[in-house]
């Protein structure tokens, strides 16, 4: 038996080699693709919608079938947002007092939840004051510091997600423990909430594709170099589609209102967006953390919506209700 011999230079590729270069070309040319996919998005695409959808469907499975339901999820992405913002301070040689700033991230959601805006007002202001006492049962070493951002960080966490309940409270109908709400009958502040999570889903989304396929054009190159004006306008016109949809179909009220709400929550979300990049960029990290694949950490997912929910509350409460 003979051995098969290499091929001579300059002969023929034999059948067999040639599809194993054409197979290794396909290879390459899908890995360049998909490198390039990813470094114009600079996250995985898929990933992130999927968690986004996931993430979605709980929250409004929340304010539909169990509204306590969704108040423990808004509290617990809150203390989690918390915890990933100690973890990052701490590289700058910052502890903030985190015992009384996780009990007050727990405690003003539910005080908003169960005794409004007064009650989660006076929460912050008792959380505030928790950590500036134990800070003073610590040590001085960096005190100053640590203070001020614990205060800080219970007002952009926590403080923006109780915003995310008051309408529950101001529903006028007591939430069940369990189950739907009573006779079916979903309130209309409940429902401002839900449009408000969907045009927060909406900027971030549009954004997210327009931006990944045709953004050229950076918004803020020393803060966020992947966040481009394409992709800003992308976030508008989506979130004026949703707006007006929702608005006319599901509020029952004007399609301008739409069009103001949508505009309103694409400038406070991409301003969240941004001012969660700059404190990234003054810490010299990428992502608060890795939990949620396609986003990072969970304060990368709330960004925009800390941002978003007191501004849509407001608007809300500025605009006619007919008319």
């Amino acid at each position: 038996m003979t051995e098969s011999q290499p091929d001579a230079p300059g002969a023929p590729a034999s059948r067999r080699s040639r599809r194993e270069a054409a197979a290794a070309d396909k290879a390459t040319s899908a890995s360049v693709a998909g490198a390039a996919a990813s470094s114009r998005a600079g996250r995985n695409l898929p990933a992130a919608i999927v968690v986004g959808l996931a993430l979605l469907a709980a929250v409004l499975g929340g304010l539909f079938v169990w509204p306590l339901g969704f108040v423990i999820i808004a509290t617990a992405a809150g203390v989690l947002g918390v915890w990933e913002v100690f973890r990052a301070l701490q590289t700058r040689r910052i502890t903030i007092p985190i015992v009384p700033v996780l009990v007050g991230a727990i405690a003003i959601p539910f005080s908003a939840f169960l005794g409004g805006q007064e009650a989660q007002l006076f929460a912050l202001l008792a959380a505030s004051a928790a950590v500036l006492l134990w800070q003073s049962l610590e040590t001085a070493v960096g005190a100053v510091a640590n203070v001020v951002g614990g205060v800080f960080v219970l007002l952009w966490i926590p403080f923006f997600v109780g915003f995310s309940v008051l309408p529950l409270h101001d529903s006028g109908v007591a939430p069940p423990p369990l189950g739907l709400w009573p006779g079916l009958a979903v309130p209309h502040s409940v429902l401002q909430l839900v449009l408000t999570l969907l045009l927060v889903f909406a900027n971030d989304t549009f954004g997210y594709i327009v931006g990944a396929s045709w953004g050229r054009h950076p918004m803020a190159p020393k803060i966020s170099p992947k966040k481009s004006w394409e992709g800003f306008a992308g976030s508008v016109a989506g979130a004026m589609v949703i707006g007006v949809l929702g608005t006319v179909f599901l509020l029952g009220r004007p399609w301008w209102v739409g069009i103001v709400l949508a505009v309103a929550m694409v400038g406070a979300a991409t301003a969240g967006d941004l001012a969660e990049s700059m404190v990234k960029r003054e810490l010299g990290i990428k992502d608060m953390s890795s939990i949620l694949p396609g986003h990072g950490g969970m304060m990368d997912r709330l960004d925009s919506i800390l941002f978003g929910v007191p501004v849509a509350y407001v608007v809300f409460n500025l605009l006619p209700v007919t008319g």
